[in-house]
């Protein structure tokens, strides 16, 4: 059963008359075409009984067509009105549908409004975001292997940014390097903002790349990724630019731990926040506790946050086939940040990672 199909069928079984999907991402997972249309108009309407039809700004007609989508296709200039017309093309299929399903997880409420303006006997009861959660939980064989090859490249990465640690450098130039020779190699997308964080520029988990020089004698933190085919990589490691403290060893070693044995004990049947308190309660008895300030981890896969979360509160049981990242961290500000990451796939009896670079300390000399 194709992708569209499972949606047809869920629709149906649910009498529900249309199906509108909003989500670029989700709108790549149904079709295979990737866009961010920013603030035009990208809809995939699906209907139980009848063709699908994908819905853009008319620059990207043909982009759409290239890509294999066999379905009906309708473009809109930036001077009409959007709505208007995605509301006469679904006239054309059903006269007044009345039972709508939407992506409550991403449909803004100016857009629900129009859609509830022109259809205003409709009833938008039904939510796809869960359906869709769920739908791309378990990967295929054929998913997987674009994600093992979208790691192979997060791992070149990071040899090449090991590469460039030079004290001469700022973080933002190391970046540069990175992304430069993915270029080269004809990665032309990262699956996020590459970051490099140099000293105490790590202690800030969702910080970014400064114009700082790296830092001597201290620990550097790497987060990064590709995208490959539409799938994606998202990986961390953390190496010691000479010689650190003991302070920042043993902050780095409890983490290690802590990745090492969640990602030892992913396996099928485990609960989510079970993982993540394997992880967590050994941060904790080393008394790093109150540095671990975000979950173990999250779904990945098109995008680099899915479902699931694996965190407290997360009573799903792991099966085969789903994947998600592992990425404990300690962040102590003014003194170290570390994180260690990777991505796995769960498999019939334990996991596989996608990236392979080493996870024991690296030292890398200053130079």
């Amino acid at each position: 059963m194709s992708h569209i199909e499972s949606v047809q069928k869920w629709l149906a079984g649910n009498n529900y008359q249309v199906g509108y999907i909003s989500d670029p991402k989700n709108i790549q997972y149904f079709t295979g075409f990737s866009s961010d249309p920013v603030e035009r108009v990208l809809a995939l309407l699906v209907f139980p009984d009848k063709d699908p039809f994908l819905f853009a700004p008319a620059l990207e007609v043909e982009a759409i067509k290239d890509t294999g989508w066999t379905y009906p296709v309708y473009g809109y200039l930036d001077h009409e009105k959007p709505f208007a017309i995605i509301a006469d093309k679904i006239r054309a299929r059903i006269n007044n549908p009345d039972k709508w399903a939407i992506e409550k997880g991403n449909l803004n409420v100016i857009r629900y409004e129009t859609l509830k303006k022109l259809f205003p006997e409709a009833q938008f009861d039904g939510n796809l975001t869960p359906f869709i959660q769920n739908e791309q939980l378990i990967k295929t064989s054929a998913e997987i292997e674009k994600l093992e090859v979208a790691g192979k490249w997060a791992d070149f990465a990071f040899k090449v940014g090991f590469d460039a640690l030079r004290k001469s450098r700022t973080e933002q130039d190391i970046v540069a390097e990175i992304e430069y020779a993915l270029k080269k190699k004809g990665i032309t997308h990262t699956s996020f903002d590459t970051i490099v964080q140099s000293g105490t520029n790590a202690a800030e988990p969702h910080g970014f790349p400064k114009p700082d020089k790296i830092k001597e004698n201290a620990l550097v933190l790497f987060d990064l990724g590709v995208i490959y085919q539409g799938y994606i990589s998202d990986a961390s490691r953390t190496v010691a630019f000479g010689k650190i403290d003991e302070k920042a060893q043993d902050i780095y070693k409890v983490c290690l731990e802590a990745q090492l044995t969640a990602q030892a004990a992913a396996k099928p049947g485990i609960i989510a926040e079970d993982l993540d308190s394997i992880a967590r309660d050994i941060i904790t008895k080393a008394g790093y506790g109150d540095y671990f300030i975000h979950r173990l981890g999250h779904g990945m896969g098109q995008s680099e946050h899915e479902f699931p979360s694996i965190m407290k509160g997360n009573k799903m049981e792991l099966q085969p086939g789903m994947c998600f990242s592992i990425e404990p961290g300690i962040y102590i500000p003014g003194v170290a940040g570390v994180r260690i990451e990777d991505c796995v796939h769960i498999t019939d009896n334990g996991c596989l990672p996608f990236t392979h670079t080493p996870k024991e300390l690296q030292i890398i000399p200053v130079r």
